[in-house]
This record gives structure tokens, sequence and C-alpha cells, in this order.
């Protein structure tokens, strides 16, 4: 079991684990071992969540959930595949936690007076600096 927060615990049986190569330096070794984990986990079919939790987690991760429902978490960093997949579990359960937590509403405030005014004497003054550009044109007698 995967714990995301007190009361939400993830299967493992509903995460699959695929290794790749890896991409960047490191020699020979890089190319001949799967060292990249890809962590997928199917928000849409996912059992342990509520319907709430997965539009949630479809709206706050849309950019990293295919149109299948699938989350994807690469993790490629370390040379060993334990370790990139410790990673990317880890990575997961950020992203899962952030994606559920609830933010306060917005209280709305009023603006200062004083800020107001404020606002409002800097474009008098604004206005009187461009009058001072303007050619004065006297008139003839």
């Amino acid at each position: 079991m995967i714990k995301i927060n007190g009361t939400l615990f993830i299967p493992e049986d509903e995460i699959s684990f695929t290794a790749s190569k890896s991409s960047g330096p490191g020699g020979q070794y890089v190319n001949k071992v799967n060292t990249r984990m890809t962590l997928c986990f199917d928000v849409a079919g996912s059992p342990s969540l509520s319907e709430d939790q997965k539009i949630r987690i479809t709206k706050h991760l849309s950019t990293r959930i295919s149109k299948t429902g699938m989350l994807r978490v690469v993790a490629q960093s370390s040379r060993s595949q334990l370790a990139n997949r410790e990673l990317a579990t880890e990575r997961f359960v950020a992203l899962i936690k952030e994606a559920l937590q609830e933010n306060p509403p917005r209280k709305k405030t009023k603006v200062p007076a004083g800020a107001r005014q404020k606002r409002i004497d800097a474009k008098k003054h604004r206005s009187r600096f461009k009058k001072l550009r303007s050619r004065i044109i006297t008139p003839e007698a």
C-alpha cells in the first residue's frame, strides 16, 4: 500500500512500472541497461479514488494525464532501477497529495482609501506633466 495522506492509500497492484533505457551521460552503461522507470497509474479506473478525487486529480494534473486517464511519472536520475523506482513513487505521492489539497476560498478585501487616493494623485501628476509638454498658444490681439 502506498500512503498518500492520512485517509488515502493506493494498493501497489493499481500501479505498474516499466523499465526502459535512460538518456543522458553514462557511456556504455546507459546503452545496455534499462534503468529509467516509468510509473503508470490509471486515474480514471482506480477503485481507490472517489469520483470527486478523480475529478480533482484530472483537473490539476491535466498536462500529465493521457486521454485514456493514465498518469505517467518518469524517473531516470539514478543509475539503479530500484532507486529510480523509489524516486518515481515519491514523485507520484507528492503529485497526488498536491492535487488533492484544497485551497481555502479567497476573501474579498477593499482597496484602502490611502492607496486609492495615491493612485488618483499619480494620475493627476502625470496629466499635468504631459500638459506642460504641449506648446502654449497665446491669443493674438
